[in-house]
């Protein structure tokens, strides 16, 4: 499988990124060690993950995401064969949330003992903490850069005038920088990162890893009425958000593609995104074998120029 760089952080990772937010949620333990493994026989070695991961779960406090991925390194003894990202910023109790250095420095030991690694290959801001000095922020980073506990960092969730600002932070106070940029994007969810964002990211040589690939779903094509509000947990909220004339016009040129290269929309959607310049490695998650068996041949599929036309055309504004 081809690989490309992570901004320039010298890390190279293959063409999509594996969302670990299903580990300890929709995932139990032996699904996610399976899952695990499969991604690794296939070079789908990128996952990404956060400390916040799955607290939004009945029962569940945070951290069950990575403590997963933690146990299935100390089993499979597979560190090396892997590349991890994960994320700070998010509520995880009382005092901890931000990006405060000291903060930082707390959260990175608690990732680093759940994933029971002695090193983070992409340790990304979460959220943008308006509340801390970017210099701050950067320097606790930069530090965890020298120390070896990070390889290289990135942003989440940032605005494009606050991520060309703290690039430009870097630069004067000679600190690490962030080499890619996590923002929601998709076939149907693009205006968010086309309209400012691409071009900070592409200006600077930022990777990025955007996240709802598939618009939670609905990009696979199987939320087509009001009827299938029950296939999900999140049916009901991809339902109102994206069954209208535009969404079902994206839907229409998914399933003309997909008939054209005998695929899924799931496949061509992936696709699209993998061709789309300036993007690095969508973010997609599976449950099952069967469903990672999609985003691999997602990994295969190319379209043509008449085909990323017509993908085009139908989500446009």
């Amino acid at each position: 499988m081809s690989k490309r760089e992570l901004g320039r952080s010298g890390i190279q990772v293959p063409a999509l990124t594996f969302g670990g937010n299903v580990f300890g949620w929709t995932a139990d333990r032996e699904t996610s060690f399976s899952l695990l493994d499969a991604l690794v026989e296939n070079q789908l070695n990128f996952i990404d993950t956060a400390d916040v991961y799955s607290s939004w779960a009945p029962g569940n406090q945070g951290g069950e995401s990575e403590a997963t991925i933690g146990e299935w390194l100390k089993k499979s003894g597979k560190r090396d064969r892997v590349i991890i990202a994960t994320k700070v910023g998010k509520p995880m109790g009382e005092g901890k949330q931000g990006l405060s250095p000291r903060y930082i420095q707390q959260a990175v030991e608690d990732s680093l003992r759940r994933l029971q690694t002695d090193y983070i290959d992409l340790y990304q801001s979460h959220d943008d903490d308006r509340d801390t000095p970017l210099a701050e922020t950067l320097a606790a980073f930069d530090a965890l850069i020298k120390a070896g506990k990070v390889r290289a960092i990135g942003a989440s969730n940032y605005q494009a005038d606050r991520l060309e600002e703290a690039l430009k932070v870097s630069e004067q106070e000679g600190l690490a920088r962030y080499e890619t940029l996590q923002p929601e994007y998709n076939l149907y969810a693009r205006e968010g990162f086309e309209k400012e964002l691409a071009a900070v990211t592409q200006r600077h040589g930022l990777g990025v890893i955007n996240f709802f690939s598939l618009a939670s779903g609905f990009l696979t094509g199987k939320y087509r009425s009001a009827q299938d509000e029950g296939k999900s947990q999140r049916g009901d909220t991809i339902i109102e958000r994206y069954l209208n004339p535009r969404g079902f016009r994206i839907l229409a040129a998914l399933d003309r593609v997909a008939e054209k290269h005998r695929t899924s929309p799931t496949q061509v959607s992936l696709a699209w995104l993998i061709a789309r310049p300036g993007i690095t490695a969508p973010i997609v998650s599976a449950t099952s074998l069967k469903q990672l068996d999609e985003l691999i041949a997602a990994t295969r599929l190319q379209l043509d120029a008449d085909d990323i036309k017509v993908l085009n055309e139908a989500s446009a504004g």
